[in-house]
């Protein structure tokens, strides 16, 4: 292992505190639309599969990083407040696909559009930590 200097511990620190902020900033906002962390990270992961019949649970635990029985709660929680619907797979009856309902997609909607514009206005502070780290 090399020896590492003081700047490549100040970037690490500024790039893990950069994360925080955002992150906490972030969780502002989906209060702010009247969601949690979790369930703004769970309307996003639905809306951004790729696959036109919606992931299904264990492609949502995969995105969230969390357990199949944790990622059912989560999603029970989320039915429950009207912002994602199951519905069986047309082409596999085991499966259960998700999507977001109106209100779920609209919240995501105004989410996203504001996490976009924060993406925007950080962007020259992130550039700065990638510098140099390229292999």
């Amino acid at each position: 292992m090399g020896s590492l200097d003081q700047r490549e511990y100040e970037r690490l620190l500024n790039f893990r505190t950069g994360l925080r902020r955002f992150l906490k900033w972030s969780a502002a906002q989906a209060a702010a639309a009247g969601l949690t962390p979790a369930r703004h990270q769970l309307l996003l992961a639905i809306r951004s599969h790729p696959d036109p019949a919606g992931p299904t649970v264990g492609d949502v635990a995969r995105y969230l990083t969390i357990r199949h029985h944790s990622t059912v709660e989560l999603i029970d929680r989320a039915v429950a407040a009207g912002l994602v619907e199951r519905r069986q797979d047309s082409d596999d009856s085991r499966a259960v696909r998700l999507r977001l309902t109106v209100d779920g997609d609209e919240r995501l909607a105004r989410l996203t559009e504001l996490h976009l514009e924060e993406l925007r206005r950080l962007a020259p502070q992130l550039t700065g930590l990638w510098e140099g780290l390229d292999p």
